[in-house]
Parts: C-alpha cells; sequence; structure tokens
C-alpha cells in the first residue's frame, strides 16, 4: 500500500507522448499514464511507501525514460 502518491506533469519532444506515456506505465509504482493536451503531454499518477522511496524507484527512473524535457512533480496532500 502506498503511503505518498504525487501527479507527475510530463513534457516531451514533439510526437512522443504516446511513447513516453507507454514506457512511463512500465515502471513500478505508476498508477496511471495518460496523454492529455495543453502545456503538459503527459500526466501520470504514483505512490510509493514514502517519499525517498518515491524519488529513487519511481522519479529518477521516469527522468530517464528517451523523449521527456521537463517533469514537475505534484505530491498530493491531505488538507483537512
Amino acid at each position: 500500500m502506498s503511503a505518498v502518491h504525487a501527479y507527475v506533469l510530463v513534457q516531451t519532444e514533439v510526437g512522443r507522448s504516446a511513447a513516453v506515456a507507454h514506457a512511463i506505465a512500465e515502471i513500478p509504482g505508476v498508477t496511471s499514464a495518460e496523454d492529455v493536451t495543453g502545456p503538459y503531454d503527459v500526466i501520470v499518477r504514483v505512490g510509493a511507501k514514502n517519499m525517498d522511496q518515491l524519488g529513487r524507484d519511481v522519479i529518477a527512473p521516469l527522468q530517464h525514460i528517451p523523449g521527456i524535457t521537463r517533469t514537475l512533480t505534484c505530491p498530493v496532500v491531505k488538507l483537512s
């Protein structure tokens, strides 16, 4: 069970969003990876036991996928 969740907003090279989303979906800890339109090309939902594991096991491999030009990681917080 994941205790930490985040959304990762991904910008890709032109024409690479589908291939990038497919590659991201193969990473353990990725719940979903979907092509979208707008300033970002792929939105990813990820989860892990803690922030260290999230960074090491999910975010680091994601950032090495060919075709990605920029990522923005948004941790989910509970405000109530």
